[in-house]
This record gives structure tokens, sequence and C-alpha cells, in this order.
């Protein structure tokens, strides 16, 4: 499938096109902004635009009024088609975020049930109580997301709600042409409505794409042949940062082996995880990381690791954002993209990443493992790549037996001959096509 070749590029458009924190009802077409990042995007070498919520929203979009509007602050639904035409004809692929656990308090079935209370014929689309109530005194009790009353929870075992989400998604379809969706707070979603979701999404395009936000616990209980078709690896996520910060390459070594290993209980093996180094939800990489020069290697060993990797809006060139500051600071906006050596970097990462089936496809394996280095073997047929970290600010020389004298920097073009030991400069990556 197309997507287990893709690499993504992640954004947040209330946040980068600038649109005002509440919906003030005010059209204005911002989407069109993205019109300008096409390029940038190409050239980075992404394959796949993933924008999170678009439709109209009480606040951040992840609190739905209308799934088959565009939020007013974006424009119109012409202007996101537009969008979505520049993209497709740039030859990237296009995911929406799919938000079907909950809408916001404005999500207009709420806001009948607000108004005509047990005679709403919607009040079975929610789990409501009449004999209580909430902090917003409505006049009866519902249950939120996680405890969070601002987000309604769906009744999505009431089949008139699945109805009315599944027409949207075949509008999305018919009028964007998308071809996957993010499913927010995946975990949340019962498999039995997963099931249904995936046998829908394949009768409107046979390679459309589920990709689910999942956090921890085993992932194969939303990812499977009926379920989500990928996942994303909260649980590599962290060892892809704390490993640098705590100089210990076993952790994230570790976390590899038990997700991709070669043995027999390796849990995903096959599987096309969605990898990410910070997204809208979690500090930016270059915040997280205590050391900068850290910076390229981190992004080096997301893409050499299996799984499907993504770039997230304005951190290729490196921006600052603290979760700590809350999450518009993780959401900014953005005039325009800039380039950098580390956009040059992740570039060169990306045609290395899809033109190998070995770091696509291939089977993963630890070669050598200490705390502030990692080697490891990807092996798809007959290619062997060997992806190389060197975590420290001195030089290494790693002994192994590679099994053959030369090899191809795929990251530099540059030749590389084994016979008397690896030399990993400091705070180096390297991807080793090793000759046959």
């Amino acid at each position: 499938m197309w997507f287990d070749q893709a690499v993504l590029y992640q954004i947040y458009p209330l946040g980068l096109c600038g649109a005002p924190k509440e919906n003030d009802g005010v059209k204005a077409p911002r989407i069109l902004r993205l019109l300008d990042w096409v390029e940038h995007i190409q050239t980075l070498g992404a394959d796949t635009v993933l924008l999170n919520p678009v439709f109209d929203s009480d606040r951040h979009g992840y609190d739905t009024r209308d799934y088959f509007t565009l939020d007013p602050r974006l424009g119109e639904n012409e202007d996101l088609a537009q969008v979505c035409e520049a993209l497709h004809k740039a030859g990237l692929r296009v995911m929406l975020d799919g938000v079907f656990n909950h809408v916001g308090r404005g999500f207009w079935a709420f806001r009948d049930v607000q108004e005509k209370k047990w005679d709403s014929p919607y009040k079975d689309w929610f789990h409501l109580n009449f004999d209580g109530n909430t902090q917003y005194n409505d006049g009866f009790w519902y249950e939120g997301w996680e405890g969070h009353n601002e987000l309604v929870k769906l009744n999505l075992w009431n089949p008139a709600v699945v109805e009315h989400q599944f027409a949207a998604i075949r509008s999305w379809v018919e009028n964007f042409d998308i071809d996957g969706l993010r499913l927010d707070v995946a975990y949340c979603l019962p498999p039995e409505y997963l099931k249904q979701l995936r046998a829908f999404t394949r009768t409107l395009k046979e390679d459309f794409v589920l990709m689910g936000e999942t956090l921890h616990g085993d992932y194969n209980r939303w990812m499977g042949e009926e379920l989500c078709h990928s996942v994303t690896n909260y649980e590599c996520y962290k060892g892809l940062w704390s490993s640098f910060n705590s100089m210990n390459m076993f952790e994230i070594g570790h976390s590899l082996a038990r997700q991709f290993g070669p043995e027999q209980w390796t849990l995903y093996k096959g599987c096309h995880l969605l990898s990410f180094l910070d997204n809208h939800d979690v500090s930016r990489i270059a915040s997280q990381l205590t050391n900068p020069e850290h910076l390229r290697a981190a992004y080096a060993l997301m893409f050499g690791m299996p799984g499907v990797p993504a770039v997230y809006y304005g951190s290729e060139w490196g921006i600052l954002g603290d979760k700590k500051q809350g999450d518009d600071a993780l959401r900014p906006e953005l005039a325009l993209p800039q380039w950098s050596e580390l956009c040059d970097w992740i570039a060169k990462l990306a045609i290395a990443k899809r033109g190998s089936k070995a770091l696509c496809y291939g089977s993963y394996r630890n070669v050598v493992l200490t705390n502030k280095q990692i080697i490891f073997e990807r092996k798809c047929d007959d290619e062997r790549v060997l992806v190389a970290i060197n975590a420290d600010c001195e030089p290494y020389t790693a002994h192994f037996d590679a099994g053959c004298g030369l090899a191809w920097d795929l990251i530099t073009g540059e030749q590389h001959d084994f016979g008397g030991g690896s030399e990993l400069a400091p705070y180096s990556a390297q991807f080793w096509k090793m000759e046959r």
C-alpha cells in the first residue's frame, strides 16, 4: 500500500493560517495560505499532507460543530477544494483529521437537545442523563471526553450517528478527493466501529488509509486487517528524544527490538506505524532536545527505523515550542515556509527512505548498541541497510562483522570501506547500503 512508503507532512491549519482562537463566524479564506507551502513540501521530500481539523468547530477544531462545512475562519469548502487540488497536482496525497469520538457543544444536534431536552430526536446521539447536570447547567448530564465537558462524547452505537459521519466522509472524498484519515483518539473508538469504518471507506477508495491516534498499550487492539492500517507510535516517540538527552541509546534500541525485532514474540513485525519527533500535542523536537547537535541524528533515527516518518510544519527548520506554554505555543501562525540546512538534511533522508526497499519494508535487528551509539540492520530480500547513529561529541569506531567490505551511504552517496572497522563522526548518522 502507498502509505507503507509515505513521508508525511503534518499541518495544523487553524494555527498555521492564523485563525482567531474562538470561532467568530466571520468567513475568511485563510486556508489558501497553504498554497504557498506546496512547493516547499514537495522539495522537502514529503509525498503526503496530513491536515489537522478543518471543519466548523467551537475553538480548536476537535470540538466540531458541522462535519460538512469548512470552518469559516479558514474559508469555504471551495477554498479547501482548491488547496487539495493543488496538493494533488503536485503529486501529494491528502489526509484529513477525522474527529468521530466527540463533538463540541456547538454541534447542531447537541444544540437541539439543549433546546428541546427529552423531546429532541437527537437525544440518543449522546450519552445523556436528564436527572443530572454539568457545570454548564444545561439541565441534564452528559458524558464528555475524558472529563472535558466542552467535548461531548457521541454514542457510536447509534446507527444514525454512524450514518451521519459516514455521509460526511463520503462528501470529503467527493469534494476534496482525500486519500485517508487520521482518526483522533482512535483508542476511544470501539473495534466494532473501526470495522464498520474500514469496510465503508474501502468502498470509496480501495487504497483509502486509516491511521489511528493511539498512546500506549497493545496497538494490535486498533490495527489490523479489519481495523486501522496504522497507528501512532507513541512508545518510540519518547525514546527518539530521551535516548539522546539521557545518553542512553539502549532505550530506543530496546523499544525498536521489542516492536520489530527478529524474535517470535515481536509485536508489530511487518506493520507500518507512524513515527514522529513532534506534533500538535507535544513539545517541538528542537525544544525537547537538550543538545541541539542531536537534531540531525534524531531525524535520521526516525527515518531509518521501521515505520512511516512524519514532519510537523516548522520543525524542519528547527522552530521552538514548549508544551508547558500551552497548545497554542505548539500551533503557531507561520506566514511562509523557510529553508535551512536541516531542511536539506531531511530532504536527503526522505529520498533515501523512499528509495530503499529495506528502509520501507525491511526487518529490524540491533547490531551495535551502547549508551551513545546505535547501529541496526534493515533487511528486505537481498537489500541490507545499516543505520548508524553516534550521539557522542567524540568519534567512535565500531567493530563488528558487516558481512561485506564495501557499502554506499544512501544519504551522501559516498562509498564506505568496512575493512578497518567503521568510524562514526561526532553527532553523525549514516545509512549504509551494503554491497552484495
